[in-house]
């Protein structure tokens, strides 16, 4: 298997993206270091004990983003880091403290404990979409979205929908980026969309739980907003590949589709005709269009993979 022999950490290993990676870490015979923030509470390691090969190769560490060294522990002797601890609230009554200081601050905490790691020969750093969309150019049916648009603080600050999200994912990958380049760490970084799909965690996921279960829970509209959508295992699953692909580099965007949430009520109302959904916009405004998200990188990473394994297979057989 691609993992065997090998150690690599997980932060935010208890969350919805980190749990999964961690299974899939797990499932390709990696042994993993998973960070969680309690190691008291059983919602947040519990599932993970469950995942299969976690008894052999998966070892639980307690840290906190706003602590200098806290990863240092977890970090020690990993090949790799795949860094998803960040806070995933929308709202907060002070920010600052709860949403962006965590996010900037503990990426570049965990960073710091990169380079004084040389075992640690790549940093796969989560971000989003929130990271790339607000750049100030416009979003039509017209539009291609792809890896070089960044979202600027400033555009961000005028949204209002989840303007602190917003404003922490770009700060967070902003200087991620930076410090990488000035201390020579190899970092790729991961943009999903609305992460969907199952749960490994006993807890609902904020991003399923602000988009989609408000509309199977009593909501009388839907918003008047276009997303791009992105499978859970999809996404833990490019991670993976981010990490074993040599020549990954900079940024892939992952999104499948974007669709309107219009379309979202429409789907769900096919596949579950029994639920009450809403079936009004939420205002009489033109529905926000569908922009396009470009998936040429990290297609051109998923089939130089497949390659590489055909090749390797072949070798194995000569």
């Amino acid at each position: 298997m691609e993992g065997e022999g090998k150690r690599v950490c997980v932060t935010g290993g208890s969350g919805y993206v980190g749990s999964w990676i961690v299974k899939v870490l797990l499932d390709r015979g990696y042994t993993v270091n998973a960070t969680v923030r309690s190691l008291n509470d059983p919602r947040k390691v519990n599932h993970l004990l469950a995942l299969d090969g976690a008894k052999e190769r998966l070892h639980l560490f307690e840290a906190t983003l706003m602590e200098e060294g806290s990863f240092d522990s977890a970090i020690h002797g990993c090949d790799g880091v795949f860094h998803t601890a960040s806070p995933v609230s929308l709202d907060s009554p002070n920010p600052q403290l709860d949403i962006i200081d965590p996010a900037v601050k503990g990426t570049l905490n965990v960073l710091a404990s990169c380079v004084k790691h040389p075992t640690v020969k790549r940093v796969v750093f989560t971000s989003s979409m929130a990271a790339v969309l607000l750049s100030g150019k416009p979003l039509n049916a017209d539009v291609v979205v792809d890896e070089t648009w960044f979202s600027a603080p400033e555009i961000c600050n005028q949204s209002k929908l989840m303007k602190w999200y917003l404003i922490s994912k770009t700060l967070a990958e902003e200087s991620a980026w930076k410090f990488a380049k000035e201390n020579g760490i190899d970092m790729v970084s991961v943009n999903p969309g609305v992460v969907i799909g199952p749960l490994l965690q006993p807890t609902l996921a904020s991003s399923v739980g602000a988009y989609v279960y408000g509309l199977i829970n009593g909501s009388e509209t839907y918003p008047n907003i276009s997303f791009g959508w992105v499978h859970i295992k999809d996404v833990a699953d490019a991670h993976v590949l981010a990490f074993e692909t040599p020549s990954a580099n900079g940024r892939y965007l992952l999104v499948e589709s974007v669709a309107h949430f219009s379309e979202v009520v429409k789907i769900l109302h096919e596949l579950y005709p029994n639920l009450k959904l809403p079936n009004k916009c939420e205002n009489d405004e033109p529905l926000s269009p569908a922009y396009k998200v470009s998936k040429e990188k990290v297609e051109s990473m998923i089939s130089l993979t497949k390659i590489l394994i055909v090749i390797d297979t072949g070798r194995d057989h000569v």
